[in-house]
């Protein structure tokens, strides 16, 4: 799968602006503010139909427009595939495949596979569990339909079941009809979705383990664990046992909605125990196992986005990733950097094709 051309039109801090691309190593360099991240968003707004940086969409339309255009051509399985996302404001958002609109947005994902590592992942690791499960939901949800599908209907009947118990509270009324409907649903729902991130993390782990050993050059380990309330018990029951306390807080305080992962350097939190390397090196290791836990469930090289990765890593941290990457395990790659001469002294070390695209 190849992104051969982009066009933006109002988007971010771009008027208008066309690229074309190597198939292979492409790199946007700049002084800082220049939009080299902004182009990088483009494309993850083709794979997702919004930014990795701003869940806004609004926000991302040029100051002072009206509407934004982020046009994609694609090659995947020799076919030419044209993406378009646009949003004017006050309006929906539409993405389209060749020209034909997408009824709802979930139905993209997964078509073009994409990872991105980004300053910004750190969040993985200093933010709450939210971020984390967003993680997991987003790598699953590439590769698996299903899963996404029930990951959607789970979190609506959650909102719904909120809903309720503080209908409940504030009418000082309660019925346990209407609830055991709401558990029954979340129950099936949940297991499910237990199941399949408990698989994931079960298979991502060793290969993130290899990744890091890779990147770190086998100075530490690092692992994952999978954080569930359902390890204990079942969904149904864990509703059962927590009814009262959830009619006190008014709303659900047990599900998948607060599963999370430990990221342990040894055997301690890399939040805490980590320095900036080793979490720089842990981020970059998980994203890389992520990128193969979804070229390998979908039998294609997914892009991959490298955002001012070369400012975060010592040398020998960029020789090694940049080692890896040469490998013809990935695809197509894009990066981002400030300086056009170490971008170029580094990326022609490789055995690969490249563009240097200077904003």
């Amino acid at each position: 799968m190849l992104l051969k051309q982009l066009s933006l039109l109002n988007f971010k801090n771009f008027d208008s602006a066309d690229f074309q691309f190597d198939k292979k190593i492409n790199c946007f360099v700049g002084m800082n503010g220049v939009g080299k991240t902004n182009a990088l968003d483009a494309i993850y707004y083709l794979a997702f139909g919004k930014s990795y940086f701003n869940p806004l969409s609004s926000q991302n339309i040029k100051h002072g427009e009206d509407f934004f255009v982020v046009e994609g051509l694609f090659e995947k399985e020799n076919k030419e595939e044209k993406i378009v996302c646009s949003l004017k404001k006050g309006a929906k958002k539409i993405l389209k495949r060749n020209a034909k609109v997408y009824e709802k947005l979930a139905d993209h994902i997964g078509f073009l596979p994409l990872v991105i590592i980004s300053p910004s992942d750190r969040d993985l690791i200093v933010e709450g569990s939210e971020t984390r499960r967003k993680f997991i939901d987003g790598v699953i949800a590439q590769s698996d339909k299903l899963y996404l599908d029930q990951l959607l209907s789970y979190n609506k009947i959650i909102a719904q079941r909120n809903a309720v118990l503080k209908y409940f509270a504030l009418n000082q009324t309660f019925n346990q009809d209407t609830i055991e409907v709401y558990n029954h649903q979340l129950s099936s729902l949940g297991n499910s979705i237990y199941q399949k991130r408990k698989e994931f993390i079960e298979k991502l782990g060793p290969i993130f383990q290899e990744q890091y050993r890779q990147i770190a050059q086998d100075k530490e380990e690092v692992s994952l664990a999978y954080k569930s309330q359902l390890h204990d018990q079942p969904l149904e029951k864990l509703f059962t046992n927590t009814i009262q306390k959830d009619r006190i807080l008014q709303y659900t305080s047990v599900g998948t909605h607060k599963d999370d992962i430990k990221f342990k350097i040894g055997d301690y939190p890399i939040k805490k125990f980590g320095s900036q390397g080793q979490q720089k090196s842990f981020l970059i290791a998980l994203k890389l196992a992520q990128y193969a836990f979804i070229k390998e469930r979908l039998n294609t090289n997914p892009i991959l986005l490298l955002d001012d990765i070369f400012d975060k890593l010592d040398d020998q941290r960029v020789t090694q990733l940049i080692r890896l990457v040469n490998l013809d395990t990935y695809g197509q790659i894009f990066i981002s950097d400030t300086h056009r001469e170490r971008t170029e002294q580094v990326i022609s070390t490789t055995d690969q094709s490249y563009a240097i695209i200077e904003l």
